[in-house]
């Protein structure tokens, strides 16, 4: 898949990132291509995005997940290799899905949100039981 394709899909499915998989081998993971790589790599480079294809720039030391996997070990696993995005296998490698930080952090805003509501009842439980 050309480069101008790829950031056509992207643009399309309002997505920042493709991973590129390998279909004879049952949907395999062998590379993600970001918004980031398409300009890091072409555009302020000046190349034509209709020469290159997705493989050409695409990161192909993929660090994977797991659909198993705690959402804190995902943000643990994003930090240690200083990544946005995981990929997410099956037991078998194949491509599942893909969790991105902001994910994550909505996620997490979440669960903090739902952790301060429950601070406030005690407090309004303290306030009304103890007058």
């Amino acid at each position: 898949t050309t480069a101008l394709m790829a950031a056509q899909l992207m643009r399309h499915h309002h997505i920042g990132s493709l991973v590129v998989v390998d279909t004879a081998q049952d949907s395999r993971p062998v590379g993600i291509l970001t918004d980031r790589d398409l300009v890091l790599a072409l555009m302020a480079e000046g190349l034509d995005p209709a020469l290159f294809t997705a493989g050409d720039i695409m990161s192909v030391d993929l660090v994977l997940a797991t659909p198993e996997m705690d959402a804190m070990d995902a943000v643990e696993l994003m930090r240690a290799h200083r990544l946005r995005r995981l990929v997410v296998v099956d037991d078998a490698g194949r491509l599942v899905g893909i969790v991105t930080m902001e994910d994550l952090l909505e996620l997490l805003t979440r669960e903090l949100s739902n952790l301060a509501t429950g601070v406030l009842g005690a407090r309004d439980r303290e306030f009304e039981q103890r007058g």
